[in-house]
């Protein structure tokens, strides 16, 4: 049987301030473990963030280049999960009020990827595992937007496209350096397959943190191959997050797929509602010379 690609693209953008999403602690890369961090960024009791502006600001100015419209309300979650480069055991987000909603980009061959949402987010420590695990804590706080697609992508091709074009518009209007070796532009990657003609969602699996535009090419051609096989054998494609083994060329589970009920989220209580004025969103499109 034929089978149609259904993708979609979850892209972590690091923001280019000097400091970090709720804390006066340094981005810079690199740094003795352990070294960039406070008792805000780790998340110990009793700290109050305080939101970065400048990651607001670069937050509108990358929901106006992919064209989305700008929420004059918006507001902060509280992402509830356990894993050891979040100490604090939740993650400070945003969940049903984005910053930036209902954009696209278009490709050079015309088709439009719509863009769900982008939204602000800070990112995690950094495990790593031999025999006991290890975490640097100095990325935790950085900040983040998330660029959430439409599961608009039809080929690997397509895949390729929208990956670098985000790179490139990024890039240009000046929030990120998006240098993937550092972390700076990670991406998940959502595949589904249906048979032709259908207009039906398979099951979906996630590629998580895939920080190679050439790894994740061979990720996806790897996993759209593997959920093609199952499909024929009568086999069902089972929902997971998925970690491309890099030396085999292929997936591995790494967990069931979580949804956003699994991560409990409620309203973080120490940050108040973003408010973006009409003006502000008007000067950016002036910065931007979008009309």
């Amino acid at each position: 049987m034929k089978y149609e690609l259904v993708s979609g693209l979850e892209t972590h953008v690091e923001l280019s301030t000097n400091t970090k999403i709720f804390c006066s602690c340094t981005t810079d890369f690199g740094g003795e473990q352990n070294t960039h961090c406070c008792p805000i960024c780790i998340g110990l009791p009793g700290t109050l963030p305080k939101l970065n502006q400048k990651v607001v600001d670069y937050a509108i100015m990358a929901g106006l280049a992919t064209n989305c419209e700008i929420s004059h309300i918006s507001k902060m979650d509280r992402k509830n999960y356990c894993y050891p480069d979040l100490p604090k055991a939740y993650q400070i987000s945003q969940f049903d009020m984005p910053l930036c909603k209902n954009g696209y980009i278009e490709l050079s061959n015309g088709r439009k990827i719509g863009i769900t949402r982008i939204h602000i987010e800070e990112d995690a420590g950094i495990g790593t595992s031999r025999g006991n695990t290890y975490v640097d804590y100095n990325r935790g706080g950085v900040p983040l937007i998330e660029i959430v697609s439409e599961p608009d992508i039809r080929s690997i091709d397509e895949g390729k496209r929208i990956r670098r074009k985000l790179q490139m518009i990024m890039r240009y209007i000046g929030v990120s350096d998006c240098k993937m070796q550092e972390g700076s532009l990670r991406c998940d990657v959502n595949i589904s397959l249906r048979p032709v003609g259908s207009t039906e969602f398979g099951t979906r699996t996630e590629i998580k943190n895939m920080n190679s535009f050439t790894y994740m090419t061979k990720a996806m051609e790897y996993e759209v191959s593997r959920q093609a096989e199952l499909l024929d054998e009568g086999k069902e494609v089972t929902q997971e997050t998925l970690r491309y083994i890099v030396e085999e060329n292929r997936t591995e589970s790494m967990r069931g797929k979580e949804d956003a009920n699994d991560y409990r989220y409620f309203r973080e209580p120490d940050l108040v509602t973003i408010e973006v004025s009409q003006e502000k969103i008007d000067h950016f499109k002036t910065l931007l010379r979008i009309a």
